[in-house]
């Protein structure tokens, strides 16, 4: 019998609107935020029943005493799609970093790697 449900991942950001309005912008819909009004600690977002939550860096190490760190390759958000190349022209025509262009993986894979304001890398793949 497990006793955990409901994972998620959070990712941590100096500017957790920001953060929020590019995966909003990616198609995840806003379900939690703290506070309910004014700037935000915290925000949870879900896709197709994928939950990702964004923290505020200073209220981390406020809050809960961590030492969270605000940029680079930390962790991955994956993202499925039927178009590969199409999604990583658009995410990078809007201002998103081009990390890796296109390219086959494993022979049934298409894959390419862009990042979200926070330099946390988002890869788009499709089945070949």
């Amino acid at each position: 019998m497990s006793m955990f449900r409901s994972p998620q991942v959070i990712l941590f950001s100096e500017d957790v609107s920001r953060a929020a309005e590019f995966y909003v912008g990616l198609g995840f819909t806003e379900t939690f935020r703290v506070p309910v009004e004014g700037e935000p600690i915290h925000i949870d977002l879900v896709l197709d029943g994928y939950k990702i939550g964004i923290a505020s860096v200073a209220s981390t190490r406020d809050d809960h005493g961590l030492d969270p760190v605000p940029q680079g390759q930390r962790a991955a958000v994956i993202l499925w799609t039927d178009d590969t190349a199409g999604a990583y022209a658009e995410l990078t025509a809007n201002g998103a970093p081009a990390l890796a262009a296109p390219h086959r993986w494993l022979d049934r894979l298409l894959i390419a790697w862009t990042a979200d304001p926070d330099g946390n890398p988002i890869q788009i793949v499709q089945q070949q």
